[in-house]
């Protein structure tokens, strides 16, 4: 039996929140939690070869893919913030149960949220992803710069992204910044 992808929106604090979602609602949910500078969108190959057996849901966080991205100078682009949002998303959904799949930037958003309300979180599957601000090490200043004030920092991010270090550091981990 086929389970289609449906693709929406709800209103979260003001906020147009796109959300991918698939499977039955009485099978055991997925929240899956997508890195940076991605979204929702890299969950679909799961979701092709999940949806028979889990309730897959995908959000995008505010300022990526589909959902609003809010000015920097009215929202704060943090991940106490962020974290605020999908827990309010999951109370909107009615999630009270779920299996948190954190990939990268979704590793500091999911560990908030699992702080904020263990009896939510039946597991965890964690994929490339840090606790803590200190674990994204120094090249994420020009990161956190970018949500400060998009426009004035939006050259200098794509050089980051592009960058020989951050390349290094993607496909070698941490340490290859040394070599």
């Amino acid at each position: 039996m086929e389970h289609p992808t449906f693709y929406r929106t709800i209103q979260i604090d003001g906020l147009s929140i796109f959300y991918r979602e698939a499977g039955s609602k009485d099978a055991p949910t997925l929240l899956l939690l997508h890195g940076f500078p991605s979204s929702s969108r890299m969950f679909e190959p799961l979701f092709a070869r999940l949806s028979d057996r889990y309730h897959l849901v995908a959000p995008d966080y505010p300022g990526f893919g589909h959902s609003d991205w809010p000015d920097p100078k009215q929202f704060d682009y943090t991940f106490e913030h962020i974290a605020s949002v999908m827990d309010d998303f999951t109370k909107a959904m009615g999630l009270s149960r779920y299996t948190l799949y954190m990939q990268d930037y979704g590793g500091p958003v999911g560990f908030r949220m699992a702080l904020a309300h263990p009896e939510r979180v039946q597991a965890l599957i964690v994929q490339d992803a840090v606790a803590h601000n200190e674990g994204l090490g120094p090249i994420w200043a020009t990161r956190q710069a970018f949500w400060t004030d998009r426009p004035a920092h939006e050259e200098a991010l794509r050089k980051n992204l592009m960058s020989f270090a951050a390349t290094m550091t993607r496909i070698f981990g941490p340490m290859s910044a040394h070599f």
